[in-house]
């Protein structure tokens, strides 16, 4: 007789413990569902945005070691049309802020510093695309989360109101599993998308220090003597 009550025992204490995510987040009530969903989604988005984001930015940052000697050779030669079709060939933000920069050579030097900066303002926007999306959802998914926790403590409360007095604690189970769930939820994708974020804004930093440094090497070159 005691084996098998200590059998039992032991299924139920399994059964407890392989509790999957899913019956977690489907005993959590409909806010928590609904909370639960937004936060898949918004990580769905972070992941997206990441992912062609950090292509794109890779794309940039690939550069040809010999253009500015070519540049230079060209320009130097006099071949601006030359420099001009190998910048427009060369796929990338540097080679489209030197091409900015050939077409505006003969007008004062002012005028091509001018030209290359807002040239390189739009690069920048370019490359920081949909990634200010990655910081919100890293403040907001937290805090979505947080909400969760407030809708399943008002839950719990509610069922305690309602007990007359006898606590029981599968009345609260509701309560307790949005305010978990929908907490843990939303540090992770919050985490995720705060991670993401500062990792494309490092390698954005990258590129923009190469325009940077391409755009002073270009300028230096119109004031060589000829």
């Amino acid at each position: 007789m005691s084996l098998a009550i200590q059998d039992v025992t032991e299924e139920v204490i399994s059964e407890e413990k392989t509790l999957s995510i899913y019956n977690l987040i489907m005993d959590g009530g409909l806010g928590g569902q609904i909370i639960i969903s937004i936060l898949v989604f918004l990580l769905a988005v972070a992941l997206y945005i990441y992912f062609e984001r950090f292509f794109a930015i890779k794309a940039a940052s690939k550069t040809d070691k010999n253009f500015m000697n070519q540049i230079k050779d060209h320009i130097t030669d006099g071949k601006l049309d030359a420099a001009k079709n190998l910048c427009a060939q060369v796929n990338s933000p540097v080679a489209r802020l030197i091409g900015k920069g050939v077409s505006r050579i003969g007008k004062p030097l002012e005028d091509i510093n001018k030209a290359i900066e807002n040239a390189g303002r739009l690069e920048i926007y370019k490359l920081e695309k949909n990634v200010s999306v990655l910081a919100t959802i890293a403040g907001a998914a937290p805090m979505l989360g947080f909400l969760g926790t407030v809708i399943g403590m008002i839950v719990a409360i509610h069922e305690i109101a309602n007990a007359g007095g006898s606590i029981d604690i599968k009345l609260l189970s509701d309560g307790l599993y949005t305010a978990m769930t929908t907490t843990v939820a939303g540090l992770i994708v919050g985490i995720i998308a705060y991670i993401t974020y500062n990792h494309l804004v490092v390698r954005t930093n990258k590129v923009v220090y190469e325009m940077e440094a391409k755009s002073v090497e270009f300028l230096d070159l119109l004031n060589e003597p000829i």
